[in-house]
């Protein structure tokens, strides 16, 4: 039996697998995340520790049997978010999150001071990594910078409370700005940036090696006969391709969780930062996922049930299977900034041809397609970097929907398939992790493509229409700074 555990950004899902690779149980416990001021967004990791142990404890009560024979666990995470801990390796304040945008000006100052950063991160500087939170920490709280003995990721400090170990994996390090990408190592260049050094940092390994053992009296806590390893894991996205087989060349997929990404695994590097193209090491030795990110996806749908006070299968139900034609109505997605292309955190979402005649079906169809445009922003400049995208897997709660996959395979232009179970892929490529870690099989053997269960063409009238209106929504966004 394995476990896959992936901290989320609204919830951690904790499933349990078997020796075949089947979910036989899984549990959700929500978050919920604090915002002082606009821009502005943090969690305090207690409620990730609280929220990873009450999925855990419910496991036990509901499969005590299954949860004894857990042999391995594989954790899964939000990317970017700065967890920094004092000496007692006890958090100094709420973790930074991956869609805060209150380091901008911190970006320009880190790539002024290592001029390499693009080359050797392959990534460009942008207020959702890591490391331009420290240094907006440095200026700003300058007491909490000086106190900081050791920075972890959120999956990281989830890792050390359930074994003691400070250790990450290459994937999400790879998110950090701290990581050299194609090393696969920490950069002394990048940590002296930002005032610190290896010192401050986890150990590296790969996401499918041995990282640490459970605690006894954890496993003790939830029945578990030995102490299972617990894997490197990987970074959300990162972990949704392992569950979806997604470890080669030419298997793109489409995460619709809070945030989005279209994404590409590749044998080397064909970095794009330019155009705010991500360069992540895979979970998988010798590989690597360029992605295009938008920062927000499904959390479109949910700021939409709740201005309308329904929930959002309710919004969902009138728009029917597939579009008839596009919305009258276009909506910017970028309600808390964006990534790829534009990396402009300042900017902010709108809805555009409201007349007296648009109902709530229209608006929630431009939500749904302005999301699909954002990604088809992401599609270009992956086309950019030589990566051709020629069909797409769906993953994330956002893959539920039949009718946003049909609007996404005729605003992409390529089929669109959908998986049983995707919305939780990452915690299921987390526990396929997990269980690397312990039998040391081949990667391929275990990492295989689940059932596709729907595939959503593209339709010729739809695609052209689509494409007609894609120009006129990219000429709605207007920087703000």
């Amino acid at each position: 039996m394995y476990l896959g555990i992936d901290l989320g950004t609204s919830a951690v899902k904790t499933v349990l697998v078997d020796d075949a690779q089947r979910v036989i149980a899984s549990e959700s416990r929500a978050l919920t995340i604090a915002s002082a001021q606009p821009g502005h967004s943090e969690q305090d990791p207690a409620q990730w520790i609280d929220a990873t142990f009450a999925t855990l404890d419910a496991l036990k009560a509901s499969h005590a049997g299954a949860m004894a024979a857990v042999a391995g666990i594989g954790l899964s995470g939000q990317m970017h978010g700065a967890t920094l801990l004092d000496a007692s390796l006890r958090p100094l304040r709420p973790c930074i999150l991956w869609n805060d945008g209150r380091a901008a000006a911190e970006c320009r100052v880190l790539e002024q001071r290592w001029p390499a950063l693009r080359a050797i991160t392959g990534n460009k500087a942008m207020p959702g990594f890591t490391a331009p939170k420290l240094l907006w920490i440095a200026t700003h709280e300058p007491d909490i910078f000086a106190a900081t003995k050791l920075v972890l990721l959120p999956k990281a400090y989830l890792r050390l409370v359930l074994s003691g170990e400070a250790v990450e994996d290459v994937s999400d390090a790879s998110g950090s700005l701290w990581l050299g990408a194609a090393r696969r190592d920490w950069s002394d260049a990048a940590l002296e940036a930002t005032g610190l050094t290896r010192e401050h940092m986890p150990r590296l390994v790969e996401g499918c090696a041995p990282a640490a053992r459970l605690r006894s009296e954890l496993a003790r806590r939830w029945g578990m006969t030995g102490q299972p390893v617990i894997a490197g894991g990987a970074g959300d996205n990162p972990a949704g391709a392992v569950g979806i087989g997604a470890i080669r060349p030419g298997t793109a997929f489409v995460s619709l969780g809070t945030s989005g990404a279209l994404l590409a695994p590749t044998g080397t590097i064909e970095a794009n930062p330019d155009r705010a193209v991500h360069t992540f090491c895979h979970a998988i030795p010798g590989m690597w996922i360029q992605a295009g990110a938008i920062l927000s996806a499904a959390s479109c749908l949910a700021w939409a049930a709740r201005l309308f006070g329904v929930t959002e299968a309710e919004l969902l139900a009138p728009l029917g299977s597939r579009p008839q034609a596009p919305s009258p109505v276009s909506f910017l997605p970028y309600l808390a900034g964006e990534r790829t292309p534009h990396d402009d955190p300042a900017v902010r979402g709108m809805l555009d041809g409201l007349s007296h005649g648009t109902d709530r079906t229209a608006i929630v169809q431009a939500v749904l397609e302005g999301v699909a445009f954002a990604l088809a922003d992401c599609r270009d400049a992956l086309a950019d970097a030589g990566i051709a995208i020629a069909e797409a897997d769906a993953i994330g709660g956002g893959s539920r929907s039949p009718f946003w996959l049909s609007v996404l395979a005729n605003v992409l232009n390529v089929p669109v398939h959908r998986f049983a179970g995707g919305e939780t892929g990452a915690a299921f490529g987390a526990a396929r992790l997990g269980r690397l870690a312990v039998t040391g099989e081949a990667i391929a053997a275990v990492c295989t493509r689940p059932q596709r269960i729907e595939t959503f063409e593209p339709d010729a009238g739809l695609v052209n229409a689509y494409a007609k209106r894609l120009p006129a929504w990219r000429e709605l966004y207007r920087p703000r700074h």
